[in-house]
């Protein structure tokens, strides 16, 4: 197994501060509330009182935070490491634990070689005390927790222990999905909302310049959008929305820190990391988190190994349409710098190959002609740009029309290509559709099974009938296969091109089967007329 260690990723990632991994706006709601926890006051003299805290406890706290001894974690590590575990450890009140929290956040910041206070000290594992917070019900405890968690597994040499790390890194997966689902549903509400709103006032206004009218609508309805993308304070955005946006930034921003670490990436992709990120990214969510999530997956990429796996989680179709969509420069800078690795990074030539191929298939081609004709002032766009156009050029001259199908039915995407209608193409290569165990007819089946889109189950159909018309076992395949049932059911579709496409399929299974019967009725005549005639001519 290929292994990348920490030292060398370093040299292979351009080198970003950590504050500039992602640009988070300084007025996200985990750092307003840090700077409103700061603010607060800690009666510590009530916890020493009611003997929750001990008296070495009680004078450090106090020496820390009131009486500005800022140095302090320097000059004692071992006390300060052992004061904080103990105070995360036995006070339970949620405000009290916020702010212990900033204060540990706030000495790790100030400097990142102070995580060995924590990671060696003689407390036992630091791990425990910080995870147990995680589970906490207080959601910027929850968060604030996760952020320290992950400067301590990353800014210090020794790598987090395995079961930890993987609790970490489950419970990140989770909450991003869980953010995920909640701003996805909150935008698909406020959408419907507007749209209701616009409809009501198109029908009170009836505006004589519809067409200005429809790009001033238009430009509303965008602005739901953009608004994710800029600072603004509370009331301007939907209740509960921006909230939702900043803690998905945040498990973001969690996780953009661990997969720059390589032994990490792994762990992630043991929790089903890696598809959870792609699932997300193929929902609706805003550019920010894109970005963020975008930035994991480039990272990721610089493993050979994890960039070979990579598109089996159709992550090239899914970031095809995001450069499709983008308006965002720095979206679409981190995108080609993944389309990039995809193809420089595995170690197996046949596996850029497919990677090159399924771009062209995903049209990425004809974004880069259009990012060449915008001409970016961005050099890392326009070199990437210029690779990538280089690369897939050349993947199409050497694409025989059975790579082209391949492809194509692998990415999902199916369309009226011209191989599809080509006898010529289907007399040379329906017995190649059974090479791989099949891969190519369960691919097809699935599609039939899974897909949504009217024109990927038309050509779906129409394939399928191919195949049997000419492979003589094909209809016998195609039925073990499921293939039969799912086109019969599409006859029944509320797209007329899939129904009669559908139709077509079974009429062609059909005849392949009229076809050979036809053939046993006329051997079994020729065979009693041979052995009349035999007869005959004894007698």
């Amino acid at each position: 197994m290929a292994n990348i260690n920490v030292e060398n990723v370093s040299k292979l990632i351009p080198t970003l501060g950590d504050d500039k991994i992602d640009m988070i706006a300084a007025t996200s709601v985990l750092q307003i509330r840090a700077s409103e926890i700061r603010q607060t006051q800690i009666n510590w003299q009530s916890y020493l009182q009611s003997q929750m805290i001990t008296q070495r406890d009680h004078d450090y706290i106090v020496n820390l935070d009131q009486r500005g001894q800022k140095n302090l974690p320097d000059q004692n590590p071992e006390t300060c490491a052992d004061v904080f575990l103990n105070l995360i450890t036995h006070i339970s009140k949620d405000n009290t634990i916020q702010y212990i929290l900033v204060l540990i956040d706030d000495i790790l910041s100030e400097d990142k070689s102070r995580v060995k206070i924590f990671r060696e000290s003689r407390h036992g594992s630091v791990w425990q005390p910080f995870l147990n917070l995680l589970n906490r019900q207080d959601e910027f405890v929850q968060h604030m927790t996760a952020r320290i968690i992950a400067k301590l597994a990353c800014w210090h040499s020794s790598l987090m222990e395995k079961s930890d790390l993987h609790f970490y890194l489950s419970w990140l997966k989770d909450q991003l999905k869980m953010n995920a689902e909640k701003v996805s549903a909150e935008l698909e509400h406020a959408e419907q909302v507007m749209l209701l709103h616009e409809k009501q006032h198109f029908a009170a206004d009836k505006p004589k310049h519809k067409e200005r009218d429809h790009e001033a609508a238009h430009e509303k309805y965008s602005s739901l959008y953009s608004s994710f993308d800029e600072a603004k304070t509370h009331e301007e955005l939907l209740p509960g929305l921006h909230k939702n946006n900043d803690y998905i930034q945040s498990v973001a921003r969690c996780l953009q820190m661990m997969l720059r670490v390589d032994e990490y990436r792994f762990a992630f992709l043991s929790v089903d990391g890696i598809s959870t990120l792609l699932s997300i990214l193929a929902s609706r969510v805003n550019f920010q988190v894109q970005y963020q999530l975008v930035f994991c997956l480039w990272v990721l990429t610089f493993n050979p190994l994890l960039a070979e796996k990579m598109n089996k989680f159709n992550a090239i179709p899914i970031l095809a349409d995001i450069l499709s969509d983008s308006v965002k420069e720095k979206v679409t800078r981190i995108v080609l710098a993944v389309f990039r690795n995809l193809i420089e990074k595995p170690e197996d030539h046949q596996v850029a190959k497919e990677h090159c191929i399924a771009m062209v298939q995903c049209k990425v081609l004809k974004q880069l002609s259009i990012l060449e004709q915008k001409r970016s002032d961005d050099e890392d766009i326009m070199n990437d740009v210029d690779f990538l156009n280089e690369r897939l050029q050349a993947s199409v001259q050497d694409l025989s029309s059975f790579d082209q199908y391949a492809t194509e039915v692998k990415s999902g995407r199916l369309e009226w290509s011209p191989v599809h209608k080509s006898a010529k193409f289907w007399r040379e290569n329906a017995a190649r559709l059974n090479e791989r165990g099949q891969e190519l007819l369960r691919t097809l089946v699935h599609l039939l099974e899974k897909s949504r889109d009217p024109v990927v189950l038309a050509v779906a159909c129409y394939d399928v009938g191919e195949y049997v018309r000419h492979y003589p076992r094909g209809k016998h395949i195609i039925e073990q296969l499921g293939g039969k049932q799912r086109v019969m059911y599409l006859l029944s579709h509320e797209d007329p091109n899939v129904r009669y496409e559908a139709l077509l399929a079974v009429q062609k299974l059909m005849v392949h089967n009229w076809e050979y019967l036809g053939k046993q009725l006329e051997k079994e005549q020729i065979d009693k007329q041979t052995g009349g005639t035999a007869v005959g001519a004894k007698a």
